[in-house]
């Protein structure tokens, strides 16, 4: 039996159980194993499995789950830690509803393995629960053939999970989601505690004050939070959006707190040096990881990239304002970087200039090497003069600033 496996998530990986279900899974076939998603990649990378869950394309899960089924596998399991019970099975269904809505009569059965190791972790058959599979019996190596139910509810049993149907799920959290009332769309947030910050398409746009959460938006823009407390500048930052189809999430993105992160070797073979800027998206990091050097706008930008780069010995030069939304636990800072703190409301300011006068308005500048010195030497130099280059620009629009790092 050909196994594929999406991994979402960096929990499921810190807590040791993806690769715990992979092995158990390894004997029943063949495994094919990718991530879907995009904060996992930090994880996989600090757990060393990049040799067994494929970090290389940026893929959202449904995405993942529907490369699977172009390649024609005989049976698909996703795995997910969420923080609740609630927000991995509206996790899970969402996930399967985009994945599905273009398919027309196709049963490959669609499996999820939901917070292992915990009281209320589940295993939900999505799709398929009639199909038969050829399963390799293990010690015997001969073969069995069991429905896709029968298969997860064994699954169940050897990991001590509920089963949990799809049923269930959209009686228990789907029956008012998304509402749409004069003029307004508005969609109730699940598995939400007080205090957490919301994310919406990876820009923090508020915080919780309840456990009950509704975003209400208006032509795409979102006007209100019931249940929370509007961040104005996350809101214009994020722009126009589709609410139905917006990835929302709450809480912190990685919530492991003893963390060992792993750097990775970095070498610039090439003749010039790349210097990138980074404006308040603090999710598409990776793409950035063969920089020499890259400046960071924002508070969370600059504290989840900070991070994410570490893993890639990647300095970054940070301007920020104090206005922090912790959206990791802790965050790590290469020895070379430096953070300016403006005045609230200047980094933006500061970070347009940099991206003017310093950039040209381009996201990656070039800058060839000397022939006369040494490539080391040269790099130090160039980002001594690149951080005097932003200080005298924060000089000139004449706000105070500390520089943390």
């Amino acid at each position: 039996m050909e196994i594929g496996v999406v991994v979402h998530g960096p929990n499921i990986i810190d807590s040791g159980y993806a690769l715990y279900i992979l092995d158990i899974l390894s004997n029943y076939g063949n495994i094919h194993c990718r991530l879907g998603g995009t904060m996992g990649r930090t994880a996989v990378i600090d757990a060393s499995l990049e040799n067994v869950i494929d970090i290389s394309e940026k893929l959202l899960p449904s995405q993942s789950l529907r490369k699977y089924k172009d390649e024609n596998l005989d049976c698909i399991f996703l795995l997910n830690y969420g923080k609740s019970s609630t927000t991995g099975q509206v996790f899970g269904y969402k996930v399967f509803n985009h994945y599905s809505h273009e398919l027309i009569d196709d049963k490959t059965p669609v499996i999820q393995i939901e917070r292992p190791g915990e009281d209320d972790g589940s295993v939900i058959v999505w799709d398929g629960n009639e199909v038969v599979l050829n399963i390799n019996s293990g010690a015997r190596s001969e073969y069995e053939s069991l429905t896709a139910d029968d298969f997860a509810k064994n699954l169940a049993i050897n990991l001590e999970l509920n089963i949990v149907t799809p049923e269930e799920v959209r009686l228990e959290h789907f029956n008012d989601e998304l509402v749409e009332l004069e003029g307004k769309v508005t969609r109730q947030v699940h598995g939400v505690s007080p205090d957490e910050n919301i994310l919406v398409n990876g820009m923090v746009i508020g915080k919780s004050t309840s456990s009950n959460l509704t975003l209400v938006a208006t032509d795409g823009v979102i006007c209100e939070i019931i249940g929370g407390n509007i961040k104005q500048h996350g809101v214009d930052k994020l722009g126009k959006i589709d609410l139905n189809t917006a990835i929302i999430k709450t809480g912190l993105l990685r919530r492991t707190d003893d963390v060992k992160p792993r750097v990775l070797n970095h070498e610039n073979e090439g003749d010039f040096l790349h210097i990138a800027y980074l404006d308040h998206a603090a999710e598409d990091i990776y793409k950035l990881k063969d920089m020499d050097l890259v400046v960071t706008v924002g508070d969370d930008t600059t504290l989840v990239a900070s991070d994410i780069l570490y893993r890639f010995n990647v300095p970054i030069i940070g301007i920020t304002d104090g206005d922090l939304d912790k959206v990791v636990e802790n965050g790590f800072v290469k020895n070379e970087s430096h953070i300016i703190q403006v005045d609230s409301g200047f980094d933006d300011i500061v970070g347009h200039q940099v991206f003017e006068d310093v950039f040209s308005f381009k996201e990656v500048l070039e800058i060839p090497y000397s022939g006369d010195m040494d490539k080391g030497e040269f790099r130090d130099k160039e980002f001594s003069k690149f951080f005097e280059i932003i200080l005298q620009i924060v000089n000139n629009i004449n706000c105070n600033f500390n520089i943390i790092n």
